[in-house]
């Protein structure tokens, strides 16, 4: 693949002394990752990447997904029906204002 069009991070909570925290993997954030792999190989978006990251610090608004180089944030993203609905919007080059962090 050559250099992303987008990225999508996905929080994995895990902190700097190495111990994974907070909500976002509790609520099986880890578990969207190859859902979004799939969706975007069904939808032929070839040119974005998937990643976990460590803890976004919004625990309280998890699980956190973000893309980039948008810069949206999203929160709550616990369902692949929030997952289509954040790819939808971005196949149309918007973001997903039901789940938007503002």
């Amino acid at each position: 693949m050559d250099k992303p069009k987008h990225h999508i991070f996905v929080c994995a909570s895990f902190r700097a002394q190495g111990a994974p925290q907070g909500i976002c993997r509790k609520k099986e954030s880890l578990s969207l990752i190859p859902y979004f792999e799939s969706e975007l190989a069904d939808r032929g978006m070839t040119d974005v990447a998937v990643s976990a990251t460590a803890c976004l610090n919004l625990c309280e608004k998890g699980p956190i997904v973000v893309i980039y180089p948008e810069n949206f944030w999203y929160g709550e993203v616990d369902s692949e029906d929030k997952v289509d609905e954040i790819l939808d919007a971005l196949e149309e080059g918007e973001a997903c204002e039901a789940h938007i962090i503002h």
